[in-house]
């Protein structure tokens, strides 16, 4: 079963996507709820990433899509040739982080390199 997933911590799909809703994506809002979605119902076709997932109730940043995107290049030992992704954190520094990360490791894994 083909999926798209969306991480964000606040906002909704149609916040992000003209035309699209949170009906047309799972929703998750943080970095445990990403993987254990991904873990449970396998790789989704396409992810939608934002950075900063917010605080815990002590204050402390809680884990963000950056570590997310790393969890899938380095420990999921999931087949990432063929996903799609876009990046919507107002972040820029972690978008571009995540960009590259991604588009880099697939690019290595097409290349018969992985």
């Amino acid at each position: 079963m083909s999926y798209k997933l969306f991480l964000d911590d606040i906002r909704d799909v149609d916040m992000v996507y003209r035309n699209l809703s949170n009906e047309d994506f799972i929703v998750v809002r943080d970095y445990d709820r990403f993987i254990s979605h991904i873990m449970e119902n396998g790789l989704p076709s396409f992810i939608s990433f934002d950075n900063d997932l917010g605080i815990d109730s002590n204050g402390v940043l809680l884990k963000d899509g950056y570590s997310c995107a790393k969890w899938l290049v380095y420990d999921s030992q999931l087949d990432l040739t063929h996903l799609k992704f876009n990046v919507h954190s107002a972040n820029p520094v972690a978008s571009i982080q995540i960009n590259s990360l991604l588009s880099n490791y697939i690019k290595y894994l097409k290349n018969g390199s992985g």
